[in-house]
């Protein structure tokens, strides 16, 4: 029984809602897409079928961090056979790793190490027991405009002799699915969608015209550890300068050595900060369970994006809030981002029509690349409707910004989910900080005299 295999390799009693049936369909070597919400429990779906079939476990990841908190979860299981194969390693550890691959159980890397070709040859001649794309919606979000290493999946399918593949992700419209779909699991695949609402993150949003000033009175008022989101690495240092006298505070970027970026993860998740002031490069996969608000100081530039990345609030399942201030012309900082990857295609197009020897940035490297598989008419299709996508993307989430009506309703329908009554769960219903703060001090006192009547219970 699936149960007892629970138990022996994770010491849980009970699977979380949905993990059972992604399970069992990977066991059933069915292609698998799993949408589940943010906490709970997605690794579980890989990690378990991983130590129940035979051969090497693949897990395509986005993000050196996210790769290392993995490897460093299954090591506290007592797992050896984990490794985060990236360019943390030496030249000569990962033709080490390649040579000794019988060695491992559970293999971490980013679609541009799989797609190496020294890598995915040696991969293809091992036997594979699950290949896996943690959180996949970056298919979608990533593919054109960022990493276009994660259009090619489906290659390194195909190179790797179609085995059994579990796409996770925590968000994803239809829109989302059809891409996940369309350049990772052509053919018949299992889904499994599960709501990604989470009752417990109070939402508000507030328009202001000093959004420093209303970040400052925010923070007096809230308790416990916070993430504060920005759009740029300029306006992140900005706003850790202001706060640092204050606050325990530290701030992050992509822009960071990879050590210091590491130790801030780490600095932060064993609360020696209480703040976090990030891009959007921070957060995904963070074993965090403790974060009580996340705020964004800047417009994100999707429902997508908000939904993710306030979804690290509150994941031990106690009342949290997501708290974004909205100042006039906010989105511009998103049209301007637009208006530079539309230069850069321009450019690409030229030099392409032209012939003409010009030095091109790495992404257009990679765009160029993907002009001489596909020709470059259906490449400029492909870049103008992700040009169109990203547009309607932002005006959706304007429209949340204006909402008069319920702001939870609104972002389970953009989702193709039905409205759950809560009440009073945003603004827009009466919500404030200070019940926020009243519901945490209830669900903790709750909590407590849970523990304390099953300590009465063991004793006697």
């Amino acid at each position: 029984m699936l149960k007892n295999d629970l138990k022996h390799y994770f010491g849980f009693e009970e699977f979380r809602a949905g993990q059972k049936e992604v399970i069992e369909s990977v066991l059933h070597q069915r292609n698998t897409l799993a949408i589940m919400p943010t906490g709970n429990g997605k690794s579980l779906c890989y990690q378990l079928p991983g130590y129940l079939l035979e051969g090497l476990v693949i897990i395509v990841s986005p993000l050196v961090s996210l790769m290392e908190d993995q490897v460093f979860g299954l090591q506290k299981h007592g797992e050896k056979r984990a490794i985060a194969f990236n360019s943390q390693l030496t030249g000569m550890d990962r033709h080490y790793v390649l040579e000794h691959l019988h060695m491992y159980k559970f293999l971490f890397l980013s679609p541009e190490m799989l797609l190496q070709e020294s890598v995915i040859n040696r991969l293809s001649h091992v036997p594979i027991a699950l290949f896996v794309v943690d959180e996949a919606h970056c298919v979608s979000q990533w593919g054109i405009d960022f990493r276009p290493e994660y259009l090619d999946l489906a290659y390194a399918r195909k190179k790797l002799h179609f085995p059994t593949t579990l796409a996770l992700t925590a968000t994803a419209t239809k829109e989302v699915e059809a891409d996940i779909r369309k350049y990772l699991l052509q053919g018949e695949v299992a889904v499994f969608r599960y709501s990604m609402n989470r009752s417990n993150i109070g939402l508000i949003v507030e328009k202001t015209t000093d959004k420093l000033s209303t970040l400052q009175s925010y923070l007096k008022r809230l308790n416990g550890a916070g993430i504060i989101y920005c759009a740029t690495r300029n306006q992140v240092e900005e706003v850790y300068r202001s706060l640092k006298k204050d606050y325990a505070v530290g701030f992050y970027h992509g822009g960071l050595a990879s050590d210091q970026r590491k130790m801030l993860q780490q600095q932060f998740s064993q609360n020696q900060l209480q703040l976090l002031v990030a891009t959007n490069a921070f957060g995904m996969g963070i074993n965090k369970s403790d974060i009580r608000f996340v705020i964004h100081y800047d417009l994100p530039d999707s429902l997508e994006n908000y939904s993710q990345e306030i979804g690290r609030a509150g994941r031990d399942g106690l009342a949290s809030r997501a708290i974004l201030l909205y100042q006039a012309h906010d989105e511009q900082i998103h049209y301007f981002f637009q208006r530079e990857t539309q230069e850069q295609i321009k450019q690409l197009v030229g030099a392409y029509d032209t012939n003409q020897a010009v030095t091109l940035t790495p992404l257009q490297e990679k765009w160029l690349q993907k002009t001489r598989k596909l020709g470059i008419d259906q490449w400029q299709q492909v870049v103008a409707q992700n040009e169109q996508n990203k547009r309607s993307k932002l005006r959706e989430m304007l429209r949340y910004i204006d909402l008069e009506t319920c702001r939870r309703t609104f972002l389970l329908q953009y989702f193709g989910e039905q409205s759950q009554s809560i009440d009073p769960c945003c603004d827009n219903d009466g919500l404030t900080i200070d019940q926020e703060k009243e519901k945490v001090f209830t669900e903790e006192k709750d909590t407590w005299r849970a523990l304390l009547l099953k300590m009465f219970k063991d004793v006697n």
